[in-house]
């Protein structure tokens, strides 16, 4: 069940990942140039630290943007952001085999006011900045209403009313309010009539509110993408996933099970050829067998 989980999760954000180029992060203040594409975020040294990072861009100046949402403002979350920004850079720099200029981004919920917060880390020989987004100070019943209005209207979205379609539940305040306005905004946007827009609009909010959305929102999303062209896409990679997953389940339960019948058989006295020839093995993986049991050839 994890596992259709996390594949469920992984197809929804590659469906968003892919329409995500060339979008701009200006609605949000940020003053940087537009996406060149998304990055995968499952970095090696980053997951071995059980840290997840939310979203990693290439900008079209070729810099990384890592970005973060954070509901609430901690100083100690600055030092998460410095490993972040290292194992980033490490890892796009030997994999381009060039340096890499990293911006650390981190955009507040609601939850949090510009009062409350600092950018800077100063340790020393080592400082680090960061570029906030606050959320609150978006007006949300303003955008909604002007939003809502268009697509009941049947009027397609510009690329910054796309972008603040995406970000709007996490303009209200608590978790309850954000998922009020999933479940508003996922509606909406199923009823918007540019397919790709319908899909970037679905897959961005459960992509940006992915740590506070609630299974039956997610279910929601995951329904409504599947009413689409790509939704068949969505499900075959799906299906797909689940039998590979089954397959290599199957594989290692058959070849354990195998395993132990040799290694019984060679306590028996069996020898090599028969074991092979009997459980379809070859002569050098029975040979193996006997080699971990510590016997003689």
């Amino acid at each position: 069940m994890c596992e259709i989980a996390y594949q469920n999760k992984d197809i929804t954000s590659k469906l968003f990942a892919e329409r995500f180029q060339g979008k701009s992060l200006k609605v949000y203040g940020l003053n940087l140039p537009p996406v060149r594409q998304a990055l995968p975020t499952n970095i090696p040294q980053i997951m071995a630290n059980e840290l997840k990072i939310d979203n990693v861009f290439l900008l079209e100046d070729n810099t990384i943007a890592v970005i973060d949402y954070e509901s609430d403002y901690k100083k100690r979350n600055k030092h998460k952001y410095v490993r972040y920004v290292n194992h980033v850079s490490e890892h796009y720099g030997r994999q381009w085999k060039k340096d890499v200029i990293v911006r650390m981004i981190v955009i507040y919920t609601a939850d949090v006011e510009r009062s409350e917060t600092s950018d800077l880390l100063d340790a020393g020989c080592l400082k680090l900045e960061t570029q906030s987004v606050f959320l609150s100070e978006m007006n949300s019943e303003e955008i909604s209403r002007r939003l809502y209005q268009k697509v009941a209207d049947r009027i397609p979205l510009s690329e910054e009313e796309l972008m603040e379609f995406i970000i709007l539940p996490l303009t209200y305040r608590g978790k309850d309010e954000k998922n009020k306005s999933i479940g508003q905004s996922v509606h909406m946007a199923n009823q918007m009539e540019d397919e790709e827009q319908r899909v970037f609009v679905l897959s961005g909010i459960a992509v940006f509110a992915d740590k506070v959305i609630e299974e039956e929102n997610m279910d929601m999303i995951r329904r409504y993408l599947g009413m689409t062209k790509v939704g068949q896409l969505f499900e075959d990679e799906k299906i797909r996933a689940v039998k590979e997953a089954t397959v290599k389940v199957t594989e290692k339960v058959t070849k354990e099970v195998t395993e132990k019948a040799a290694e019984k058989a060679l306590k028996q006295g069996f020898s090599v050829e028969d074991i092979a020839e009997i459980l379809s093995m070859t002569e050098e993986e029975v040979l193996e067998i006997q080699e971990k049991l510590s016997m003689p050839v």
